[in-house]
């Protein structure tokens, strides 16, 4: 997203690292011209970008060619609009359907092509959706952030942060995305109980003291 904030701290650097040996792990069973997908998942302010981020720079100081995603650029509605939009349809459309999911999967399957795509950007100044042309023929790994993002069907390693919207309420109002106010705190309820259900799809958790646990699923 342009114009985000992104507040990285050792934490997110430490965890990533941690994911970094995971993921060189899983890549190592593939071929070398095999186009590696990470997806990060986590409630609002749970550092999705801020880990996304660490973890693309440490894969390019390692020499991968690599690229995030963000997912929060796909929703339906504009961000402008949003707020308004989610009052009028009633507070149990916020979920999955939100997203421009046929677009989203597009997106992923040029990438695995290693083809050129046009994709969607949301200025977050102007609250505008902007349109990037991306030439994937030259990206090794892609990582998506987003909610949603594990529940994307070609991702090789996903990894959900276990925080929830009660224990980041201090970083949400920090990065302002939103405005804090009873009808939020109802939209984070229920996203909250949408990402309880894709936890189980994790192959890592990142717990609330930020560090990386393996689950019972083989990595």
């Amino acid at each position: 997203m342009l114009g985000d904030v992104l507040l990285i701290n050792d934490l997110h650097k430490e965890a990533a690292k941690s994911i970094y040996d995971y993921l060189l792990r899983a890549r190592s069973k593939k071929k070398n011209s095999y186009r590696f997908i990470v997806a990060i998942s986590g409630e609002s302010g749970a550092g999705k970008s801020e880990l996304s981020h660490s973890l693309a720079l440490l894969l390019k100081k390692e020499g991968m060619r690599v690229k995030v995603l963000h997912t929060d650029n796909y929703y339906i509605v504009p961000p402008n609009h949003r707020n308004q939009w989610r009052k009028e349809k009633g507070v149990k459309k916020v979920g999955y359907k939100e997203y421009d999911w046929k677009l989203l999967n597009r997106n992923i399957k040029e990438f695995k092509e290693g083809r050129e795509a046009l994709m969607p950007c949301v200025d977050i100044v102007s609250k505008q959706i902007d349109k990037l042309i991306t030439n994937f023929s030259e990206i090794d790994i892609l990582v998506v952030d987003g909610l949603y993002a594990i529940k994307i069907k070609d991702v090789d390693l996903r990894i959900y942060i276990d925080l929830t919207y009660h224990d980041t309420k201090k970083t949400s109002g920090t990065r302002g995305k939103e405005v804090n106010d009873e009808f939020r705190f109802q939209v984070l309820e229920m996203e909250h109980q949408s990402m309880l259900a894709l936890k189980p799809k994790a192959d890592l958790i990142v717990n609330k003291e930020y560090k990386v646990e393996e689950t019972l699923k083989v990595i």
